[in-house]
């Protein structure tokens, strides 16, 4: 089967939001780990809204939470093409799913440290 591709300016960039809304709802829906990561994204944002933080902080939590959905997204899409290629476990393939889970790491490290910043003058 044959795919045309959209090459106009509208209708070729509202096709490519569906498919990005579409992959988005996928991943929300099915995953595991972005369900939590969610979750806490949903909890971070009611607790802005609590806390009354300031503009600057919403920023800083709106990029932190954009960040860990954005890699996690893109560790379940690495995992996926992996087990694809390589269902079975292999060593190489290993390899390449922990440097993935490794940026998911990094990513939640800034996070953290994102909302440790926000967050504890507010209990202090």
């Amino acid at each position: 089967m044959e795919f045309k591709k959209d090459n106009t300016l509208l209708t070729g960039r509202l096709k490519s939001v569906k498919f990005a809304f579409q992959g988005a709802v996928k991943l929300i829906t099915t995953e595991h780990s972005i369900m939590v990561q969610f979750s806490i994204g949903i909890i971070m944002t009611i607790a802005g809204f609590y806390f009354h933080i300031t503009t600057t902080e919403w920023l800083f939590q709106t990029m932190a939470i954009g960040l860990i959905m954005s890699v996690e997204g893109l560790n379940t899409a690495v995992e996926k093409i992996a087990d694809f290629i390589h269902p079975n476990y292999h060593e190489r393939i290993g390899f390449i799913k922990d440097i993935a889970a490794g940026a998911v790491f990094f990513a939640a490290l800034t996070a953290i440290a994102i909302g440790l910043i926000i967050y504890i003058p507010k209990f202090l």
